[in-house]
Formats: C-alpha cells, sequence, structure tokens
C-alpha cells in the first residue's frame, strides 16, 4: 500500500511536470506547488506523564516516512492558503515501567483485568493519508510560516503489546495476585487495533526555508486532538495522542 501511495504521487509530479500549459496557468495565477519528503519523530502519549508510569525504559525509533503534496494560493502579498495531501506513517515501539496502571490483559486462555506493575511493551502501527488546510506567511523571499487543522484517514491500524517481568491485582488493588514472567510464554499479551479511530483531527504548524533555489528544509509539528482509541474505549486509563515532529526536503515546482 505504501509502495502504490508513494508511486502515485509521483505520477502526479511527472503529469505537473509534462503539462506545461497548466503549469503556466498556474504560475501565472500565483499558485506554489511542493513536493516534500520527511521524516516523523514522536510519539501516542497522553498529555502528562501519569503517576502510574514510573519510568520509560527504551524507545525505538521506526521508519516514520511522510510523502505530500501541497498547493498553496496566495490571497494577498504575504498570505495565503495551503492544502495538501501527505502519506505519513506514524508508528511507536517503547517499553515502560508501571506501578498500579489499569489494563486488560490475556494470559494463555484467559483475560485479565486489573492493576498491573511491572514492565509494558507497546507497539503502535498507523499509515494514513493526511490532508493539512493551513494559512500561509511569507516572512521574506525564502521563509515561509503555516498553521492550521488537519484531518487523516488511517488506511491500516494496529495497538498491541505485552506486559512481563510483573504482576497485576485482579479487579482491584487487593484483588488476586497473577505474576507475568520475564520469558516467552510466561507474559501476557493485549490487542487493542480494533478499537483504534478510522480517522483522526489535530492542528499542525511549521516552517519552511528555501536554502537552495527550489530545495527546501522543511520543519513541522501535528498534535492529535481526538485520542487514538474510540470515546467510549477505557481500557487504557489515559487517552492517547499522536504528536510528532516532522523535519524534511521540499521542492518547488513554480
Amino acid at each position: 500500500m505504501k509502495r502504490k501511495i508513494i508511486l502515485l504521487m509521483l505520477a502526479a509530479l511527472a503529469l505537473l511536470s509534462a503539462s506545461q500549459p497548466a503549469a503556466a496557468q498556474m504560475e501565472r495565477d500565483g499558485l506554489m506547488v511542493k513536493a516534500r519528503l520527511g521524516y516523523n519523530i514522536g510519539a501516542t502519549a497522553p498529555i502528562g506523564l501519569p503517576a502510574t508510569i514510573r519510568s520509560i525504559e527504551s524507545f525505538k525509533l521506526t521508519p516514520n516516512l511522510m510523502a505530500g503534496l501541497e498547493f498553496v494560493c496566495p490571497l494577498s502579498e504575504r498570505l495565503g492558503v495551503l492544502v495538501g495531501v501527505r502519506y505519513d506513517i506514524k508508528d511507536m515501539d517503547g517499553e515502560v515501567t508501571t506501578k498500579g496502571y489499569h489494563m486488560k490483559v490475556k494470559m494463555d486462555a484467559d483475560e485479565l483485568e486489573g492493576l498491573y506493575t511491572g514492565h509494558v511493551r507497546q507497539i503502535v502501527r498507523q499509515r494514513m493519508l493526511s490532508v493539512p488546510v493551513q494559512l500561509t506567511c511569507e516572512l521574506g523571499p525564502r521563509v515561509q510560516l503555516k498553521a492550521g487543522p488537519y484531518v487523516s484517514m488511517l488506511i491500516s491500524k494496529d495497538f498491541y503489546g505485552y506486559a512481563f517481568d510483573g504482576y497485576l491485582r485482579k479487579d482491584d488493588p487487593t484483588g488476586i495476585k497473577v505474576v507475568m514472567g520475564s520469558k516467552d510464554g510466561e507474559w501476557a499479551t493485549y490487542d487493542f487495533g480494533g478499537d483504534m479511530r478510522r480517522w483522526q483531527m489535530g492542528v499542525d504548524l511549521g516552517i519552511d526555508w528555501a536554502f537552495y533555489r527550489q530545495l527546501g528544509l522543511t520543519a513541522d509539528l501535528s498534535w492529535g486532538l481526538t485520542g487514538i482509541h474510540h470515546a467510549d474505549f477505557k481500557t487504557v486509563e489515559q487517552t492517547l495522542y499522536p504528536i510528532y515532529g516532522t523535519i524534511g526536503l521540499s521542492y518547488r515546482f513554480f
């Protein structure tokens, strides 16, 4: 799926380049067209680290690539409106230590729910098409600021992991103690990918700097305003938001 979407974007770029009359008309109208390629750095996390998460043990980099097209229509000499389409990967692979963290897990054939103390590995996979709509401001011939909302449709989504080297108090803090080991077959697993939203919304702000002719450096911050799970999902005690920064390159066609 990822390769097909990137190929479609490249085909659209080739079409723009080949269609000289259309390109000339866009240039006369002042329309700016950019291609972007970048890398997303961030996490799907609660706002503020809760007391039940005691420490972050590890955080692995994942192949969070971004590719997109942007169209900017001028409103005045400095202001414009940007509409784009992006293919985003926003994955996460991390491990935390918890104490009294509410969880629902599976161990062998049993489903257990209660308060967990120990290590948790959490893996999030999100592939999405995102459409930003932003107001742009030209600070000069080479620098552009932009900010506005975005909406994303998830093409694929996963949320799973396992709890290990700890124990779960079933139902409440004084419930039956169920011990999870540190080896395969001794730990408990969870999978809440089916509870994730298909649509996400948020805000995006960034800056572009044209450092050489049509080439530019870009930096963006996207902050999800909707949690990644449905509103009625209460198994994970905090709402988790996708918060990612993007660094990359841009190429301006005209």
